[in-house]
């Protein structure tokens, strides 16, 4: 298979596999829905980090282009922020500064990189061993349980908007295939937002004030081994969550 590029299958397909893809309409609205649903956690991590946003959307975007051309697009999978990291980050950032914070960080990614070449070298038998389904399935379920509190405090924010919002999601994920089942979170979101709009639940003088191009901000990383061990558990987390995902 060529690296990126896809063959064009109908509407009516139940699966479209990685080579493949809908109408590019189709695929952009789609790709729009992804949008939304990572937007949420990949923009929640740097905010209770203390992190620019910018800067975690920017290397979000280059980690997955590099992700689909080294897999060769065999993989569609989107590489965002990680809840994993929360803790250690929080802590590091408490005693050692935002420095520390991106250190231990890099490391995790050596680490990761290394745990990489090993299972390229001698195969996931190993992997597959000491993180079994059960542990790697449980480790995704909580990725997801962990939004639960940012979840419940968005949602007193705007009851009704919420209420609204998930009725949608959940009704055209209910009673609706095709296009509109596929895009069911899109939909949703587009609604709830509008509705937010109309019932003037919406500061859009932030919006108005931005600026039409903003850069994102670079901190070099320090290293302090009063941090690094924090970030150890974190690493043994993001493997079996990576597993998890590929896996499902």
């Amino acid at each position: 298979m060529t690296k990126l590029s896809w063959k064009y299958v109908g509407p009516d397909a139940d699966v479209v596999a990685p080579d493949e893809r809908l109408s590019w309409p189709r695929t952009l609205g789609i790709g729009a829905q992804h949008v939304v649903a990572m937007f949420g956690a990949t923009f929640l991590v740097p905010v209770l980090t203390g992190f620019p946003p910018a800067t975690t959307l920017l290397f979000s975007g280059v980690g997955t282009i590099l992700f689909l051309l080294i897999t060769g697009n065999r993989l569609p999978s989107y590489l965002g922020s990680s809840f994993s990291v929360i803790a250690p980050v929080t802590a590091a950032v408490a005693s050692q500064g935002t420095g520390s914070a991106l250190g231990g960080l890099v490391a995790v990614g050596l680490l990761l990189i290394l745990i990489g070449a090993v299972v390229h070298v001698i195969g996931t038998r190993w992997l597959d061993l000491t993180l079994p389904p059960v542990v790697t399935g449980a480790i995704v379920a909580l990725i997801g349980f962990n939004l639960a509190p940012a979840a419940k405090t968005n949602f007193e924010a705007g009851p009704l908007v919420g209420l609204v919002t998930l009725v949608l999601l959940v009704g055209a994920l209910a009673f609706f295939r095709g296009l509109i089942g596929r895009l069911a979170i899109f939909g949703a979101v587009v609604i709830g937002y509008l509705l937010a709009l109309a019932l003037g639940e919406v500061d859009t003088a932030p919006i108005a004030e931005a600026a039409w191009i903003g850069l994102p901000q670079f901190q070099t990383p320090t290293f302090s081994l009063a941090v690094l061990p924090l970030f150890l558990p974190a690493v043994i987390a993001l493997v079996a969550e990576n597993i998890g995902h590929v896996k499902s």
